[in-house]
C-alpha cells in the first residue's frame, strides 16, 4: 500500500470516533505522532458554576492523545494520564487540544497535550500521557503491505 494511501486510512479510521462526533469534535491534524483536535463549548457542556466542565477538556485533550497515540495505524491504549486544569473557559470559547510524541519507546509512547482558548491562546489545561502500543494494527505496517501489482 502507497504511504499516502496508507495516511488515508490511517486518518479516516481516526476520524471516524464516534464520541469525537457526539461532541461535535472535528480532527483537524493527524501525523506521525501528532494531532490537533477543536470543538466549540455549548450550554451543555458547562458545570454548575457556569465554566466548561472539566471532564470535557479532559475528553477533547483524550481525543488528541488518541488521534497521536494511533497514528501509526498500531491500535494503542492509554495507560496513564495526568492532566493540570489552568484556566477556566466557557460557552463560545473554540477549544483547541494539541498532542505532540515526545517520546517513542519499543511499546510505550510518551505525549504532551495543550488545550487552549483559540481566540485568546489562554492555556486551559496541559497533561502528559502515556500510551501503550499493542501487537494489533487496524492499518498494516508498510512492511507488512502486499507488493503493489
Amino acid at each position: 500500500m502507497p504511504d499516502e494511501t496508507r495516511q488515508a486510512a490511517i486518518d479516516a479510521h481516526i476520524r471516524n470516533d464516534a464520541f469525537a462526533r457526539f461532541l461535535g469534535a472535528e480532527v483537524t491534524i493527524v501525523a506521525p505522532g501528532h494531532s490537533r483536535v477543536s470543538l466549540t463549548v455549548t450550554e451543555q457542556m458547562t458545570n454548575f458554576h457556569g465554566i466548561t466542565h472539566g471532564g470535557l477538556v479532559f475528553a477533547l485533550g483524550d481525543l488528541a492523545f488518541a488521534a497521536a497515540g494511533n497514528s501509526r495505524g498500531q491500535v494503542a491504549v492509554a495507560l496513564n494520564v495526568n492532566i493540570c486544569f489552568l484556566n477556566p473557559s466557557s460557552v463560545g470559547d473554540r477549544l483547541v487540544a494539541e498532542a505532540r510524541e515526545c517520546h517513542l519507546g519499543g511499546r510505550t509512547g510518551l505525549y504532551e497535550i495543550t488545550v487552549v482558548e483559540e481566540t485568546t491562546g489562554t492555556l486551559i489545561a496541559r497533561s502528559q500521557d502515556l500510551v501503550y502500543r499493542k501487537k494489533q494494527w487496524f492499518v498494516a505496517p508498510a512492511e507488512h503491505s502486499p507488493p503493489a501489482a
